[in-house]
């Protein structure tokens, strides 16, 4: 079934576009949502009349994709996040966090679900992410995921926390080793004494 597209549907094309789909998605979807209209030759004759109209609007749309492009495509979105051990996310980084970091260090506003993040970050590190603004107008994006200063100080002091308590656990270990070895030799030399004592009786 033809139709013609009020605004872009992602991957299939833009205003203006006359495309061909499945009755069902056209009525269901399409149609409903406002997405498109059908290609009655009514409508077709009007999509000429205003086509100009179209064309300079796509210009624009073009153009401000083209600009965010620019804006994004050699920069660091970074994104603080709670880390565990070996640099692993308390959770995960998930697109919504993307496109809301970028709008808060950037004034930018991108739609979550053009952010092609495909799987959720779940590690500390770069990243390159594809963020698509019109069409097949898209920047990839560097996604700077780091831990939390705070997060880290503590893991820091709890790692060194437990380092103490391990070489007290030591020292002590150690010292209660060496009072056994010296009581093992006190014990030694009392039986060599009361074994001297005993040869000295026998003598007499």
């Amino acid at each position: 079934m033809e139709v013609i597209l009020l605004k872009e549907l992602r991957g299939r094309g833009g205003e203006g576009d006359v495309i061909n789909v499945a009755r069902g998605f056209a009525n269901n979807y399409l149609l409903r949502q406002g997405y498109a209209v059908k290609a009655t030759p009514g409508n077709l004759k009007q999509l000429e009349q205003r086509r100009k109209n179209i064309e300079k609007r796509e210009e624009v749309r073009v153009a401000d994709a083209n600009a965010l492009v620019e804006k994004l495509q050699n920069v660091a979105v970074t994104i603080i996040a709670q880390v565990g051990e070996e640099g692993q996310l308390f959770g995960s980084v998930t697109a919504p966090m993307i496109a809301d970091a970028i709008a808060e260090q950037f004034g930018l506003d991108v739609d979550r679900r053009r952010i092609e993040l495909g799987k959720p970050i779940k590690a500390v590190g770069e990243y390159e992410v594809p963020v698509g603004f019109y069409r097949d107008i898209k920047a990839n994006v560097k996604v700077v995921v780091a831990g939390d200063a705070v997060e880290e100080a503590e893991a820091e002091a709890a790692a060194a926390g437990e380092a103490v308590v391990d070489a007290v656990e030591a020292a002590v270990e150690a010292e209660a080793v060496a009072d056994a070895a010296e009581d093992a030799e006190a014990l030694a030399e009392a039986a060599v004494e009361v074994a001297e004592a005993g040869s000295e009786a026998d003598a007499e």
